[in-house]
């Protein structure tokens, strides 16, 4: 429990924002452990593996976005299926539009405390105090208008299963570096040794 690992992506959005340190400092504070990190530009390709989702949840979200088109009086020009598929086309068009920052962080309950940092999904709707809720207004609303993904800053790994695949996808073992931390005896050291000279 003290070693799980999870990925996170810092957005196009992000970096030309110039939020790398804000985000980062708040991982940090956690006391979560960075493993590793990997600035670059990301494959269409393998975005696609990534967000590796299957034609029933296209035709889930497809099926919502008709239903949203047709509420707001906007014609409907193709299959759900292919309005589902548009979310990853979109995605991919936003996510190898410029940079990236990947980094892995490691420690008890990872994945969840980065989830809770983090926020929602829609910035708009993320709580006060999240990543996305302090630095991000957008939503899914204003994005489907402009047909486009949303500029929600960060992608965080969801569950375990997730987190392992996620990372394999875009780490070599070999990029992980594993090292000591002081503060490691303060969250995980049961009888606090070797604090005291």
């Amino acid at each position: 429990m003290k070693k799980e690992r999870t990925l996170v992506i810092i957005k196009p959005d992000g970096i030309q924002r110039s939020l790398i340190g804000e985000i980062i400092s708040r991982f940090e504070r956690t006391g979560l452990r960075f493993v590793a990190f990997k600035f670059f530009v990301l494959d269409k390709d393998k975005i696609w593996k990534h967000y590796d989702k299957d034609d029933a949840w296209f035709e889930t979200k497809g099926a919502n976005i008709v239903k949203e088109r047709k509420a707001a009086g906007v014609p409907v020009e193709k299959e759900a299926i292919e309005y589902g598929k548009d979310i990853i086309r979109q995605l991919a068009d936003f996510m190898t539009a410029g940079p990236v920052l990947a980094l892995v962080l490691e420690g008890h309950q990872a994945i969840e405390v980065v989830k809770k940092l983090v926020g929602g999904t829609e910035p708009l709707t993320s709580d006060v105090g999240t990543i996305r809720g302090d630095f991000t207004i957008d939503s899914y609303a204003l994005a489907g208008v402009d047909e486009r993904a949303v500029r929600n800053l960060i992608h965080c790994s969801d569950e375990p299963g997730e987190a392992k695949r996620e990372i394999a996808l875009w780490f070599d073992e070999k990029e992980f570096i594993n090292y000591n931390l002081v503060q490691d005896k303060i969250l995980y050291d049961v009888n606090l040794d070797g604090i005291l000279e």
